[in-house]
């Protein structure tokens, strides 16, 4: 498992603009070609260029994995055709009132971790949109659980103040090992440094040895 070192908008916090499945990376409109070519290159997918809700904020606003993409309800209906049409996955609005879908929950393949912020009538849907099983569970106190957690199909890292006990409940929905991690210098909402699928992690240039130590930990048990 290489993990890259990289920058977006001359700046560390990849995981805000872009976001990534196993075959396909998402950018924002605008975002330079070869930029875009060299994270696909890394994460060994193609890449697609989109807005979300009219913004550059992938990492943000939508959640996806290789079964599915779910957008918050601000989005165009030329944004759902687009990327339906661009990755033949299913694409759902979840018209929850609120937006920020990529920092309040947190999945691969396997299962996932949603805020209790989400509506319960939202957790059906979520789980056959991803085809996968959730809980709801805050995370150190947070509810923005994917803003604090980032998970592929290999591992995933959470916030080094993560409880023990609901570090192992989320490596058995998640399927994977959990590790504590910062990002970035010491940033413990993990997510906006990383970019992570089963082929590669491309995390913020600004991340240290001592922490790219504990995301080879993370991903490569």
């Amino acid at each position: 498992m290489d993990i890259i070192k990289y920058d977006v908008y001359s700046g560390p916090n990849i995981g805000i603009f872009t976001n990534v499945n196993d075959k396909f990376v998402f950018v924002p409109n605008g975002f330079a070609e070869t930029k875009a070519e060299n994270l696909a290159k890394y994460l060994h997918t193609e890449y697609i260029m989109t807005p979300v809700a009219n913004t550059r904020l992938l990492g943000v606003l939508m959640v996806l994995n290789n079964h599915g993409i779910l957008l918050p309800r601000t989005s165009s209906p030329e944004e759902i055709a687009n990327l339906q049409k661009s990755t033949g996955l299913n694409v759902k609005i979840l018209d929850t009132k609120h937006n920020a879908l990529g920092n309040l929950i947190s999945v691969n393949d396997k299962g996932g971790v949603i805020s209790p912020l989400v509506e319960k009538e939202f957790i059906k849907e979520i789980e056959d949109v991803l085809d996968i099983e959730v809980i709801q569970k805050r995370i150190a106190g947070y509810d923005q659980v994917g803003a604090v957690m980032d998970a592929n199909n290999l591992g995933a890292v959470i916030h080094p103040e993560a409880d023990e006990e609901d570090i192992k409940n989320f490596s058995n929905i998640l399927g994977v090992n959990v590790e504590p991690a910062t990002i970035n210098g010491g940033i413990p909402f993990v997510s906006s440094g990383i970019l992570a699928n089963s082929n590669a992690v491309v995390v913020g240039n600004l991340t240290s040895g001592p922490e790219i130590m504990m995301l080879t930990r993370a991903f490569t048990n």
